[in-house]
């Protein structure tokens, strides 16, 4: 099903038209009318499926019809950690880019400025919230943030949640917010305690249940597990060569695209990145360099992973592991397409480990680590069932580390 027979404002069609969005996977060709519909949703879907985008473009499109008077806290979204809502506030940012609408993400962590700055816009009335539960109750129990004109209430990964100890904080969180309102949750799997949850929040609501997407067969899929201070060399000695023509570098922020894109320019590798600080013409232009084969490597955040139909991609680079498996499952799905053939590799340091562990499990497979080269120093034992600590190399005392590969002084060549 194509999106535009969902008859979006032509605003929100733009939007996916820019990124590249043409059809509409299972969960959002079945999700989408509900929501549209206004009734409550239950929804069993998998990392993978689409299923941010499946109640995001809905709820755009409603608030793209809503007096701007009546779109300030008309939508909380609340996830269970500060990655997947960050990750949410992203797809938000891409996918409504002509539209004019605001949202926030509010999680814990950082200093008391961070606080307040989230504090400040939710007064202020971001059109889409997306907060982690705990954060979420500390803002509203100072007493100043309204939501008495919140119209959706969406749950994501509510298994995940339940299985955090936030079943408490959800139902606090809803005394503060109207009866009457649509609700929408989202959960992986649907145990006992997720009905009850249901049960309690929902209000006679449509159901659905998709099954997983899985990367393509035609994608060799590898990693190197290393330290961060390693990652820049293992990148460019992969991109030295000039055995992959048209590729495709994904880092977990904007600031990080800049300095990749900084570091590769002073190796003289013809490469750019794409991030929300171009002009909308040069983030065009850009894409139509990059489809065109005018330019080897482009650099961005999963802010791309959902919006390039390219074909023949050789290679997909994780410098920065993503925090979902359904952002891995994107990421890694721009080679391969068109029944051909490509390869993803994946940057695996000590914090990210459970992170790629879930990935594996979520595709059923383990993905083969590649030797790094013994001049780049140790690197970290894989061992992800071992608490992660963060580092950047012959300094972390705290993490198992193990030789690289390679013996001697080899010039670091990619496995083929």
């Amino acid at each position: 099903m194509l999106f535009e027979e969902f008859h979006f404002h032509e605003k929100l069609l733009d939007g996916l038209d820019a990124m590249g969005f043409t059809k509409a996977t299972p969960i959002q060709e079945k999700a989408i009318p509900v929501i549209l519909d206004n009734k409550d949703l239950i929804a069993c879907a998998q990392t993978g499926t689409g299923k941010t985008a499946a109640f995001l473009l809905p709820i755009l499109h409603k608030l793209i019809n809503t007096d701007e008077d009546e779109r300030h806290l008309n939508t909380l979204i609340i996830a269970p950690t500060r990655e997947l809502a960050i990750q949410i506030d992203q797809q938000v940012e891409g996918l409504s880019y002509y539209t004019g609408i605001s949202s926030i993400p509010v999680y814990g962590g950082g200093d008391g400025e961070t606080f307040i700055t989230q504090k400040r816009a939710l007064e202020q009335g971001a059109d889409i919230v997306i907060a982690t539960p705990g954060r979420l109750i500390s803002l509203l129990t100072s007493g100043k943030v309204n939501f008495s004109k919140l119209k959706h209430l969406i749950l994501d990964e509510a298994d995940r949640m339940l299985d955090m100890g936030f079943m408490g904080d959800i139902l606090r969180i809803i005394s503060f917010i109207p009866e009457q309102r649509q609700t929408i949750l989202f959960s992986a799997t649907m145990p006992p305690e997720i009905r009850k949850l249901a049960s309690k929040i929902l209000s006679d609501p449509e159901q659905i249940n998709i099954a997983v997407s899985k990367p393509a067969e035609g994608i060799l899929q590898q990693a190197y597990v290393c330290f961060d201070t390693q990652k820049l060399a293992l990148l460019s000695g992969l991109l030295s060569g000039t055995d992959y023509k048209s590729v495709i570098v994904f880092a977990s922020s904007r600031e990080k695209v800049k300095d990749i894109e900084t570091a590769l320019r002073k190796l003289k590798l013809d490469c750019k990145g794409f991030h929300s600080d171009l002009e909308q013409s040069a983030r065009e232009d850009l894409m139509n360099q990059f489809k065109g084969k005018k330019l080897r490597i482009l650099i961005g955040t999963d802010i791309i992973s959902r919006g390039i139909d390219v074909e023949g991609i050789d290679l997909v680079i994780n410098y920065d592991c993503p925090g979902d498996p359904e952002d891995y499952i994107h990421r890694v799905g721009r080679t391969a397409r068109a029944e051909s053939t490509g390869k993803a590799i994946t940057f695996i340091n000590p914090a990210d480990q459970r992170k790629f562990f879930r990935i594996e499990s979520l595709i059923g497979m383990d993905i083969e680590k590649l030797p790094v080269p013994a001049e780049l120093g140790e690197v970290p034992e894989y061992n992800p069932a071992k608490k992660s600590f963060s580092g950047g190399g012959g300094g972390n005392k705290k993490f198992n580390k193990k030789p690289g590969g390679f013996k001697g002084k080899k010039p670091f060549r990619p496995k083929a």
